[in-house]
């Protein structure tokens, strides 16, 4: 056999890009002859990531159907049927032993080309609650590799493999970081860390939040790594001064990070909620609201109905979120079972797992 070549398509978001370049990256380092190509929306993050990690990437004229404006959808039909026809060239031109969908609105036109063709074709499903793109796709795919159980409600029975989801290969709990972690983070090892993540852009409700009980948590004889994003940054800097509170923009350190926190706040993102599985510490998720089929509340929930995690709504961040953190900081019991218990859903071996998915499948 020649050497394999591989499609990957996905994007919209980091939490369908960064599963497919962690699983391209373990694909190239068992075979770094294979060719792997990316596909994605033209107009999306993906195009440039992308190639930062040093894979070529196309893009289709393609978005979601907007069901909050439908004026906005007037090209809806025209960039689909656009897209099907790039689909068609591309997947004649590149002759893909394999493709790849990790979820976005790329995936649906070239995965559902792929399977025109019988070529055959993998899904990898991050979340709890799937999205209507790889509802319709898994009638027609050959396997479908899922982060979460009971999943055979949307997706055929047959065909579910439970991987987990992949994760950063600098992910770690390794607790050789927590002296540089404190070092880096000026931090002091004698009293305990709370890490506050809103996502790489921020959460302006999240923010708002931990800003209004800065007293409290100074009272609490807490430190905080308050991870602000980029947007916001300027105006908290400007607004918080206190010792206690270590204001960031951006964590590119995110070990030291995981490493010094005693507990954590974060929104619940497949790649998050993944990521903080295999770390192993409590955890207090605040699912944005703002996303497709309200997926983050249903991964957290799928945590919290395992004793594994605190779950807190934004709309009751103003009567919740103070007392979730007193009662995590308060009860080494609490925090020992929720430690314990999210570490059994952790899944270490995701990518090599869905990586032998993708082998078994190939022409």
């Amino acid at each position: 056999m020649g050497r394999s070549r591989i499609i990957f398509s996905g994007g919209g978001t980091g939490g369908h890009i960064y599963p497919a370049i962690s699983i391209a990256n373990e694909l190239k380092s068992r075979d770094n002859n294979s060719e792997i190509l990316f596909v994605g929306a033209r107009d999306k993050m993906e195009m440039k990531i992308v190639p930062q990690y040093g894979f070529e990437i196309l893009g289709l004229w393609i978005s979601g159907f907007n069901r909050g404006k439908i004026f906005n959808n007037l090209l809806f039909p025209v960039k689909l049927l656009v897209s099907v026809f790039q689909s068609i060239i591309l997947i004649k031109k590149f002759k893909p032993d394999v493709v790849v969908g990790t979820g976005g609105y790329a995936s649906g036109p070239t995965l559902y080309i792929a399977n025109f063709f019988n070529i055959p074709t993998l899904i990898q499903e991050q979340n709890s609650y799937p999205g209507i793109t790889n509802k319709i796709l898994s009638k027609r795919v050959n396997t479908i590799c899922v982060a979460y159980r009971n999943l055979d409600k949307f997706f055929p029975k047959d065909k579910l493999v439970l991987t987990g989801n992949p994760v950063r290969s600098s992910i770690s709990s390794n607790a050789d970081y927590f002296d540089k972690g404190i070092r880096h983070f000026k931090l002091d090892s004698n009293k305990k860390t709370l890490l506050v993540m809103g996502g790489s852009l921020g959460s302006r409700e999240i923010n708002k939040s931990i800003y209004s009980i800065i007293d409290y948590l100074k009272y609490l004889n807490l430190q905080v790594i308050w991870q602000c994003g980029k947007l916001y940054y300027n105006q908290y800097k400007s607004m918080v001064d206190s010792e206690n509170i270590k204001l960031v923009d951006f964590l590119d350190e995110i070990n030291l990070a995981f490493s010094v926190s005693d507990f954590i706040i974060s929104r619940a993102g497949a790649s998050s909620v993944s990521e903080l599985s295999i770390i192993g510490k409590p955890v207090i998720f605040i699912p944005s609201p703002n996303v497709a089929e309200d997926h983050q509340l249903k991964n957290a929930q799928a945590i919290v109905e395992n004793d594994a995690a605190i779950l807190v709504e934004e709309k009751n961040l103003e009567k919740d979120l103070k007392n979730k953190i007193n009662m995590l900081n308060s009860s080494s019991e609490l925090r020992n079972k929720l430690s314990k218990n999210i570490k059994k859903l952790a899944f270490v071996n995701a990518t090599n797992d869905i990586v032998n998915e993708i082998k078994k499948i190939m022409n």
